[in-house]
């Protein structure tokens, strides 16, 4: 099986680690002076080789590396029974030892939690703990940061990450075009880990599934930045034009709403927030059937200033919105089939014949209707784009003169 990039790649001493200069020179001058600070603190945003530092400082010093991974220790008692031990016992076989505690962000701090307990083992342990942090200034970890050193490390500039990715392109012996590497940092924003995992699928599957990956994916980071607003911050006359900037269609971003109302808001907040999401539908309701698009203002009114004005006291915390991905294939299959049955529609009119008859002939549809046809048709820009998917999804079979639509 081959190996990810990530890891076939990944920094195994400091001459390897690009762009940390500073964060390694730090790191050198805390274990040389070990003891005086019993544990470290790698802080920075995920992708910038907090993990990889470690990795390289146990090679560079001949260390046993003991990892553990504090969102699978969640509690005092799983802390002492893992972590106890591998404080206090000696390497076999090296020279010494360094206790990784990667991701800490995930330990509870309640007096049943890992962060008590954690920070007594820090001040038992004979050997230099390293604990990997995303933001270590959370309230929680102020004991935590009293008792190490805070080492901060940086995303990676733009330069440093198109050096990278050129490099392994020249061991893989493989070539993307210059636009394509540019984009694939682009979108990293100075995460290594996204921009390798980006590039192997550009290697693996092809550019144009990259870009097509990246398409969907910034539609979902335009949405998660428009959930943030309509949730976090305080409601006023531009509230709603919240959806302006967004890609998505009114019903796909109720789904959106729907689905992350509960992880916002409690008690009479909750219950405000989901009536106006009712009423919205309701008007979404009376569109269809009656086709009153004028009530589209209001549908609109309830899905941005109803729901983000149903709590006055907004939150400042971090969540992580989810996408209501079964009720949303269920919409977009939906959307997809009223597309095809309009185009059929329209098709079996001008044919003067049946729907039900055109229908059957719908898989062939996009061969006889060409752009011409789809004048005559008054076709509508989404009816002309799911044509033209459909005719992209042909599939010529090898060694075989078929075709077959997916």
């Amino acid at each position: 099986m081959t190996l990810p990039l990530i890891e076939k790649y990944r920094a195994s001493k400091f001459s390897e680690i690009k762009g940390q200069d500073m964060a390694i020179h730090e790191i050198k001058t805390f274990f040389n002076g070990f003891p005086k600070k019993r544990a470290l603190i790698l802080n920075g945003p995920v992708g910038t080789g907090k993990t990889s530092m470690t990795i390289a400082l146990a090679n560079e010093y001949n260390l046993e590396l003991f990892e553990l991974n504090a969102s699978d220790l969640r509690n005092r008692s799983k802390l002492e029974e893992v972590l106890k031990p591998a404080s206090t016992q000696q390497s076999l076989f090296k020279k010494g030892k360094i206790i990784l505690m990667d991701e800490a962000d995930g330990i509870t701090a309640s007096d049943n939690g890992g962060l008590p307990e954690l920070l007594v083992l820090i001040s038992k342990s004979g050997f230099p703990i390293i604990i990997t942090a995303n933001d270590i200034w959370q309230r929680k970890f102020s004991l935590l940061r009293q008792k190490c050193q805070i080492v901060n490390l940086k995303e990676l500039k733009e330069p440093t990450l198109v050096e990278i990715i050129n490099e392994i392109l020249k061991k893989e012996n493989k070539h993307l075009k210059k636009e394509t590497v540019n984009l694939i940092v682009k979108n990293a924003k100075g995460d290594v880990r996204s921009a390798l995992n980006d590039l192997q699928t550009a290697i693996s599957l092809g550019e144009d599934t990259l870009l097509s990956e990246l398409s969907e994916r910034e539609k979902q980071v335009t949405i998660f930045e428009t959930l943030k607003k309509l949730f976090q911050s305080p409601f006023s006359s531009d509230t709603l034009e919240i959806f302006d900037n967004t890609s998505m269609e009114l019903d796909e971003i109720a789904l959106w709403i729907e689905e992350n109302i509960p992880a916002e808001y409690e008690g009479k907040a909750l219950a405000k927030a989901y009536e106006s999401l009712s009423k919205s539908d309701i008007f979404k309701g009376r569109i269809y059937r009656q086709q009153y698009w004028r009530f589209l203002v209001y549908q609109n009114f309830f899905l941005s200033f109803g729901v983000s004005s149903a709590s006055k006291v907004k939150s400042q915390k971090f969540t992580q919105y989810r996408p209501p991905s079964r009720i949303l294939k269920i919409w977009l299959a939906n959307q997809k089939n009223a597309k095809k049955k309009s185009i059929v529609s329209k098709y079996a009119q001008m044919s003067h014949m049946s729907k039900k008859k055109a229908m059957k002939e719908s898989y062939f549809l996009p061969f006889i209707i060409d752009k011409k046809t789809e004048d005559k048709l008054d076709l509508d820009e989404k009816e002309r784009e799911y044509l033209q998917d459909k005719r992209g999804a042909i599939i010529v079979s090898s060694g075989l003169n078929k075709f077959r639509i997916n």
